[in-house]
């Protein structure tokens, strides 16, 4: 993304582009006719699986925060960002209250409860921690928290939680995220959580990958550590916003699921191994050239791919430990790669991928590629015959107001673009002043597998759009529209 003047959450609307004509029918990068994918028939139900079996327990309606309170009421980071099911995570909490309790929420459908709690803590002894501390060289927010309880995750089903802290007298309230992940991924559609980008925008402490005191890049930090809650009023990252409404659709659905983060497909060469699709959330931008290589060899293996969102694998990364454990915390120097000491030392350079040194632009795997920020445009379908489309009733030039932004992808041939690729949807947008397009769009890879982009970051967000004026004014004619497309894609992609 942009550099100064970052907004500061990332569902903050821009402002309305100029209104502009839809474009003509679909067409491959090279102009030729797209072809549909072989009719409108979507895929047929995949057989019952374990997401279905989990999501017919009762859920817990009561999982959302009700009084966050003030920002020191009660906070917390945990020293992992997964664990094995049966593996213990530690929690680091500064509370003003005496006590406090911890909830455990899994993440999910349920009903259309969200949520089911899974374990409960008994009220555990509350302190305020000491202040952070800034580290000089990185402007790098330091906590030395020590652990304020030890959480075992026996009997924890695979999947996405949230951990609500609870301060004594109703004091306030915050969660911590967690990833239960799964031991193997073959035969399922895998959901990575994007970490590594709720680490990149946080500002807990006043500094984070964009922003410094002065509120811009010149103050930024270069590296960011896990070890410090999440900043913003609710403390569980971006994972609500990006990330949670694809996940209930997903386990609505019933489709055999297994959970991960970004970080451990990093970590582990095999994790994706088997892997039917391999799912990119709302915003996953900054990924490490493991974990861009692990994708591509999925990819190349037969593991369809999917991304939700916009923006994706723009920043390149490197993982370094901090003291609590290794890959804590998220290197990216971005201009200032030069400087890194890492770098020097023969590391790739932290900056964007389509930036040399050694330039790799996204594309060459996505298919789409990062275009800019900020619009704020119709969605506009130009191959309505395609099997992605069926079930929705859209027509060659429908709209749907305000599904494209805030920042968005599209097909770019100057770039590295693989042969073929369907373009399904073509928007105009403004960006700055500059006419351009997003493009939701789909290429079938040497192996076989499928690489779906939305072209949009709002397309996940839109899910949960079912009235007027919803989110940035998307409506519930937009949110039955991604919402099949969808579960078309899902289902397809688990046949």
């Amino acid at each position: 993304m942009g550099a100064t003047g970052r907004r500061r959450f990332l569902g903050l609307a821009a402002g309305a582009a100029a209104s502009l004509t839809a474009c003509g029918p679909g067409r491959t990068a090279t102009g030729a006719a797209a072809p549909t994918g072989g009719g409108t028939a979507a895929a047929p139900s995949p057989e019952p699986s374990g997401t279905a079996a989990e999501n017919a327990r009762p859920g817990n309606a009561d999982w959302a925060i009700t009084h966050a309170g003030p920002a020191d009421a009660i906070e917390g980071w945990a020293d992992r960002v997964s664990v094995l099911p049966g593996e213990q995570v530690g929690l680091h909490v500064s509370t003003t209250a005496p006590g406090f309790t911890v909830t455990a929420y899994r993440m999910g459908w349920y009903g259309g409860a969200r949520a089911r709690q899974v374990w409960k803590s008994d009220r555990l002894p509350g302190a305020k921690q000491q202040p952070f501390t800034v580290e000089p060289a990185t402007r790098t927010v330091i906590t030395s928290w020590p652990r304020s309880t030890a959480v075992d995750t026996t009997g924890w089903p695979e999947g996405c939680y949230l951990l609500r802290l609870d301060a004594d007298g109703g004091a306030g309230q915050r969660y911590v995220p967690l990833t239960v992940r799964s031991r193997s991924t073959a035969g399922t559609t895998v959901v990575v959580n994007s970490v590594a980008t709720w680490q990149a925008y946080n500002e807990w402490g006043g500094y984070n990958l964009y922003n410094g005191p002065s509120g811009g890049l010149p103050t930024r930090s270069y590296q960011v550590s896990f070890d410090r809650p999440y900043q913003y009023d609710d403390g569980a990252g971006l994972f609500l916003v990006y990330e949670a409404p694809l996940i209930a659709l997903a386990e609505k659905l019933g489709i055999p699921l297994s959970y991960t983060t970004c970080i451990d497909v990093a970590a582990d060469p095999n994790l994706l191994r088997g892997a039917k699709a391999a799912l990119s959330l709302g915003h996953d931008e900054y990924w490490s050239p493991e974990q861009r290589a692990h994708f591509t060899a999925a990819r190349d293996a037969g593991t369809h791919l999917a991304v939700l969102g916009a923006n994706c694998c723009f920043r390149r990364v490197r993982y370094e430990p901090s003291p609590t454990g290794p890959d804590r915390t998220v290197v990216c120097w971005k201009g200032a790669w030069k400087d890194d000491p890492g770098y020097r030392a023969g590391h790739p350079a932290t900056t964007d991928f389509r930036s040399p040194p050694g330039a790799d632009p996204e594309s060459s795997l996505l298919g789409v590629i990062y275009d800019g920020y900020p619009v704020d445009a119709p969605y506009v379908v130009t191959a309505p015959d395609h099997w992605l489309f069926a079930g929705t009733g859209a027509k060659a030039g429908d709209s749907f107001p305000h599904l494209v932004g805030v920042e968005y992808d599209r097909v770019n041939t100057s770039f590295p673009t693989p042969q073929g690729i369907e373009v399904l949807s073509h928007s105009p947008v403004v960006c700055d002043g500059r006419a351009s397009f997003a493009d939701t769009a789909l290429y079938t890879a040497g192996s076989g597998a499928l690489v779906f982009a939305t072209g949009t970051m709002r397309w996940v967000e839109s899910l949960e759009a079912t009235g007027q004026g919803g989110i940035h004014g998307i409506d519930g004619r937009a949110g039955a529209f991604t919402r099949q497309v969808t579960e078309n894609l899902l289902r397809r992609f688990a046949q």
